[in-house]
């Protein structure tokens, strides 16, 4: 067929493009674990700030459907160090089951130990998290608003040990704390899990910090200067990822976001896979939608070139997914044309050192006793990371079409999350990754016999791909087994368009 080599010619570049540009996103992961060993020393001190000179501030909590963890967030917020007639708490409450009554019962022994407590109830959620972020800020005054999602645990120091870095520089709109976890040894998806998250907050975020890049915020666990909010537009419900655009429009506003390793404010990790599945497809379409938003803005921003190419590097982060979709698509065609012999395509598998170098130093300086343990789950990781690919390129593609996905938070258990009434009962087996895994096979197949330095590559696609598709069988055998709970009893909605319930 005359058209043959022409689409062979085709294929191929469209090979070579991927593996460059997986190649130029690893670049920048270097980039940031060598901007981050330069500073690795060199902590941001805490101004001293008297007790009398901490200014009001609110403390806002969005809640919903969060009955299994949010006494535990309560109590922890109960025993926060800051003075009582200048914290305020918001509970913003949009749930629709018996998180409501947990809440109630919580909320009036906290008053009765002399804490200021607004329990929020919208009729309807709408704008979901952000527009019950929003909501509340139309019910405070206050200089200072801190976000802590169901979730967290702050220790008693978090707004001491962050509020005065907002106090000392007028130009700062947010102050950003590293997550730490409360389940990292739940099993291994929450172990592996903790490798990405370390590496996130200690190599990435301490690097894009101290270099004067763009930080962006986290979802919780920081406090905002609430004119800074308001100068950026408020929060907004147009993405799937809040706390992404807020971040990044406040900063193309003039605004400076600040990330601080300490203190270290816990968190849960998603300990169902089906649940971890979700949390990455909201975030990787979250973040094309916050990329198509802003991307024009920051690339025409009066900045250095360095940080605006950072920040376009931080946008795509979910990118690679797609080109390592496409790779592997495109492989065992190629491996049949011998289209792949000769391509000088070694340094960019070099690149492909870097993400397990940074997990190596975040985990060292982190846990200088435990680190070489946690480093076992790196294979599930990569595994894991790969397996996913298929998911969250669909998630891509729904921000990119403009038809994106619905936001659904991530479900958080406390404990026992096969016996939760949270637990998400999605189908056993993805029918697409199980073939994807096939394909791959039958490509490694191939490179066995035409390119064995492929081989390695392609097998752990097709490991990745059968273990998430199995995984998944193994984890609605477990919902099986044990019988689901009784679905919470359901609240009712406000009489008025919007309440708060107070004495």
């Amino acid at each position: 067929m005359p058209g043959v080599p022409v689409i062979i010619a085709v294929l191929t570049c469209l090979y070579v493009l991927a593996a460059l540009l997986l190649a130029l996103y690893t670049l920048g992961q270097l980039l940031l674990l060598l901007r981050y060993w330069r500073g690795r020393h060199h902590p941001q001190p805490l101004p001293p700030v008297p007790w009398d000179a901490l200014p009001a501030l609110t403390l806002q909590l969005p809640i919903y459907n969060e009955q299994q963890v949010v006494r535990r967030l309560l109590a922890a917020v109960a025993a926060l160090d800051y003075p009582r007639d200048r914290l305020h708490i918001q509970i913003l409450d949009d749930s629709t089951d018996a998180t409501t009554a947990v809440i109630a019962d919580c909320v009036a022994d906290l008053r009765r130990r002399g804490l200021a407590v607004a329990h929020v109830r919208r009729r309807q959620r709408s704008g979901y998290k952000a527009g019950a972020l929003a909501h509340g800020l139309t019910l405070t005054e206050d200089a200072f608003v801190a976000l802590l999602d169901a979730d967290f645990v702050p220790p008693a120091d978090f707004l001491r040990r962050t509020v005065p870095y907002l106090l000392a520089d007028a130009g700062l709109g947010v102050v950003q704390t590293r997550w730490a976890h409360l389940n990292a040894d739940e099993n291994m998806l929450t172990r592996a899990q903790r490798l990405a998250i370390d590496n996130h907050f200690i190599v990435e975020q301490t690097a894009r910090s101290q270099a004067g890049w763009f930080v962006p915020f986290n979802g919780t666990g920081g406090v905002w200067r609430t004119a800074c909010i308001h100068a950026a537009g408020g929060w907004s419900a147009a993405t799937l990822t809040e706390d992404l655009d807020l971040s990044y429009r406040a900063q193309l506003a003039g605004w400076r976001s600040l990330y601080v390793n300490a203190p270290a404010v816990p968190g849960e990790l998603p300990p169902q896979l089906a649940a971890y599945r979700q949390q990455q497809q909201r975030w990787a379409s979250g973040s094309l939608q916050c990329l198509l938003r802003l991307g024009g803005p920051v690339l025409r921003a009066r900045r250095p070139w360095l940080l605006r190419l950072l920040a376009l590097h931080h946008l795509c982060q979910y990118v690679p997914h797609p080109l390592m979709l496409t790779l592997l698509l495109l492989t065992p065609p190629l491996l049949l044309t011998g289209a792949l012999a000769g391509l000088p395509l070694a340094p960019a598998g070099l690149m492909g050192l870097i993400p397990p170098l940074m997990l190596l130093v975040s985990q060292r300086a982190l846990y200088p006793q435990a680190w070489r343990r946690h480093l076992l789950a790196f294979p599930l990781l990569a595994l894991l990371a790969t397996g996913l690919v298929w998911s969250n390129t669909g998630a891509l593609l729904a921000a990119l079409t403009g038809r994106g996905l619905a936001f659904e938070r991530t479900p958080k258990f406390g404990q026992g999350w096969a016996a939760s009434p949270y637990a998400l009962r999605r189908p056993p087996l993805r029918l697409l990754e199980l073939l994807l895994a096939l394909y791959a096979a039958w490509g490694a197949a191939l490179a066995a016999r035409l390119a064995p330095a492929l081989l390695p590559w392609l097998l752990i696609y097709a490991l990745s791909f059968a273990l998430v598709s199995l995984w998944g069988l193994r984890d609605a055998w477990l919902l099986e087994r044990r019988p689901p709970a009784a679905p919470p009893p359901q609240a009712a909605p406000s009489a008025e368009a919007d309440a708060v319930l107070l004495p």
